[in-house]
């Protein structure tokens, strides 16, 4: 279950895998055999197919990443077992799918609909309240995605089930982003 929610497969590529989950969180959080054996099926597919298009991890498996850099730093910044790895995730995710909220690419209820189904599944969909904004920064400054000192992103853009791994964004979404969802 968290694997599948953490790793965002229908947000990121198969919008009708994230239409069935929104359909059957519900089961798959009274763990129905039927619901979780489909939902690790469909996950297995869609990393599967990901990562036979980009084995050395160039660019496009790099998207299988969504919410990381995120909550890559929310667990450093509070010490790994803190949080669970698919709690940092989860609140990460929200906090991309902000951003690429304030970059114009995806629209209002692409944003409800993430906040609905983590909500649902009872993820947190915020970092801890005493991440300051200079801990976010320092954190992911030096992260894996950083290249020649650009921070790269997976951000969605476009229709669910779309994204991009860019340094191509306005670095203010960043700061606006990071201000939202944390103390100055």
């Amino acid at each position: 279950m968290g694997e599948a929610m953490e790793r965002g497969y229908g947000l990121i590529r198969d919008a009708d895998f994230f239409e069935w989950q929104e359909k059957n969180i519900e089961a798959l959080l009274a763990r129905d055999p039927a619901a979780l054996a489909y939902a690790i099926k469909r996950s297995c597919e869609n990393k599967a197919d990901v990562v036979s298009q980009d084995e050395k991890e160039s660019g496009l498996r790099a998207t299988l990443n969504l919410g990381h850099t995120f909550g890559h730093a929310i667990e450093t910044g509070f010490g790994y077992g803190e949080w669970l790895h698919g709690e940092a995730v989860a609140a990460g995710t929200v906090m991309a799918v902000d951003m690429s909220h304030r970059l114009g690419w995806i629209d209002d209820s692409i944003v409800e609909r993430v906040n609905n189904i983590l909500k649902r599944a009872k993820l947190p969909t915020t970092p801890p309240e005493s991440m300051t904004v200079s801990m976010f920064k320092s954190i992911m400054a030096v992260d894996k995605k950083v290249a020649d000192g650009l921070l790269r992103l997976i951000l969605l853009k476009g229709p669910l089930g779309n994204c991009v791994f860019t340094g191509d964004y306005d670095r203010e979404a960043l700061d606006a982003t990071l201000r939202a969802f944390s103390k100055s």
